[in-house]
């Protein structure tokens, strides 16, 4: 086996410890005549989806080169507080509002590790 492809369980273990946070970006193409109508109704979630238990961040923006192209940033503390979330009310409102888009929402979930020593970067 080639040792640069090689580590231990240890390592990965250490790795893992250190796992920062979830990330999830959502993508959505709304109608032009419905734009408003979904942006006050994503803006209104995002402050109650905020308060839910291990949400660090969740925060709406539009496109600056489409302002009918919207994305809703999302960071949760662990896989448990975020699957609570998806069966929260809030996340049943939201993918309900989802029919007033374009095309089909585009939902991308990330593990972003924190590791050791990055701290002074």
């Amino acid at each position: 086996m080639n040792s640069n492809f090689c580590f231990s369980l240890s390592y990965w273990q250490a790795i893992c410890y250190y796992i920062f946070m979830i990330l999830v970006i959502t993508r959505m193409k709304v109608l032009p005549e419905k734009r408003m109508e979904l942006s006050q109704t994503i803006s209104s979630l995002s402050g109650s989806i905020r308060m839910e238990t291990g949400c660090r961040r969740c925060d709406f923006y539009r496109s600056v080169e489409d302002e009918n192209r919207l994305f809703l940033l999302e960071e949760w503390d662990t896989q448990e507080n975020l699957t609570a979330h998806l069966k929260s009310e809030h996340f049943r409102v939201l993918r309900g509002a989802m029919n007033l888009l374009k095309e089909p929402y585009e939902r991308m979930f990330h593990t972003v590790f924190h590791p050791v020593g990055m701290e002074e970067i």
